[in-house]
């Protein structure tokens, strides 16, 4: 069994992190917006917490019969608000003058419509927010504090305002593709002039944001207060359809674009490689290039050998995958294990990255026998959660 140690490859990621060489980017996926500071921390819901919501307060009786004859089509295993929405557009593609689980054409049309408010109303969770209590803040003042010559990029995938709310609060300028005082407009050809504002951080929401809208007087993407017609790519099969439209294409082609770059390294932290087009940009982009990186931090337990993102990272060293009890490093499928015992002095610096596991219990006692504790040097990498990352970069620069 081939095993990776921890503290070898966090050790390189910190001189990454502070080398002046590299160029950082982050690819921030809705895990980042599940994640917490603190008990007062405001959080988008999980998909599957939102799609619970959502079909709760379906109240038409029509709607909720069809979304559950849907439901018994898709099944229970696979059903959630994005299966559903994808389910309903398609339906509303094809439908013409029929009926499909009970509804017609415009039926479905304002069903569509009313999951995507629902959606929209979950993810604004910046009214009465405290930004200090938000664990975005704390990454936008290591965003600060970190000395760097060249500015870190953010791409989101998520709609919500917490990683604005994070570099406003700390007072760090910041550019997002839009130009302007009374109706900013988003300048496209700006998105990809790497040379525009070269000492700001810059903020790249490829999915959309609250708060988009399109002018159809001026026939322009441009940012707004207005809560209506939100440019938004919705969690749905039209996906990689939308996400070839501007202002997206743009911002895909910035993503693309900063992976081509000399010693570019992005990080990717709540994202789970689920949407299409934005894994075919990233494999894309890394052909480009022959010195810049992808480091993928996957939060879950179960990244096994034959998973697809572990199959695609063994057959290309330019990028590593560091899931929370394994990893794909140099092509190389392994399990996280130290190569000797901390001291106590290690500990303290050890916990901020890898819990290990705890020595094995004696099973007739349920307790430790002083001397026949096993180390077993195995344990969980901690900072594929992006409260743990964060504490892990502020530690950096404490």
């Amino acid at each position: 069994m081939i095993t990776h140690d921890p503290t070898e490859y966090i050790k390189g990621l910190q001189t990454i992190l502070v080398s002046d060489k590299k160029k950082i980017g982050f690819l921030l996926g809705a895990g980042t917006s599940l994640a917490k500071k603190n008990e007062n921390s405001k959080i988008v819901p999980s998909v599957k917490e939102m799609t619970d919501y959502i079909i709760q307060n379906i109240t038409d009786e029509k709607n909720k019969n069809a979304v559950e004859q849907i439901k018994q089509e898709i099944g229970d295993g696979n059903f959630n608000i994005e299966t559903l929405l994808s389910n309903l557009e398609l339906k509303f593609q094809v439908i013409g003058k029929g009926i499909l689980n009970g509804l017609n054409k415009n039926d479905i049309k304002l069903l569509i419509d009313e999951i995507k408010n629902k959606i929209k109303e979950l993810v604004s969770v910046h009214n009465n927010i405290q930004a200090d209590n938000q664990i975005q803040t704390d990454f936008a003042e290591w965003i600060k504090r970190a000395d760097r010559k060249f500015p870190i990029e953010l791409f989101t995938t998520n709609y919500d305002y917490l990683f604005e709310i994070g570099l406003e609060y700390n007072n760090i300028p910041y550019f997002d593709g839009f130009s302007g005082s009374f109706n900013p407009f988003f300048c496209a050809e700006l998105v990809n002039d790497f040379s525009f504002l070269p000492k700001q951080t810059k903020l790249w929401k490829i999915h959309g944001s609250l708060g988009w809208t399109y002018d159809e007087s001026n026939k322009k993407v441009i940012r707004s207060s207005s809560d209506n017609n939100n440019l938004l790519i919705y969690p749905s099969v039209l996906k990689y359809v939308d996400s070839k439209k501007l202002p997206y294409e743009a911002l895909m082609d910035r993503l693309s674009n900063f992976i081509k770059q000399d010693d570019a390294v992005l990080i990717t932290s709540g994202y789970s490689f689920g949407d299409e087009h934005i894994n075919e940009r990233i494999f894309t982009a890394l052909q480009s290039s022959t010195t810049s990186s992808v480091l993928a931090l996957l939060h879950t337990d179960n990244f096994e050998k034959n998973h697809s993102l572990a199959q695609i990272a063994k057959s290309n060293g330019k990028l590593s995958v560091y899931a929370k009890k394994s990893a794909v490093i140099g092509c190389q499928y392994g399990i996280w294990k130290l190569k000797r015992e901390p001291s106590k002095d290690d500990t303290i610096s050890l916990n901020l990255y890898f819990d290990e596991d705890a020595p094995e219990m004696n099973s007739q006692l349920n307790e430790e026998k002083k001397g026949e504790e096993k180390w077993t040097g195995t344990g969980k990498l901690i900072i594929t959660d992006f409260s743990k990352l964060v504490k892990f970069l502020q530690s950096m620069i404490v």
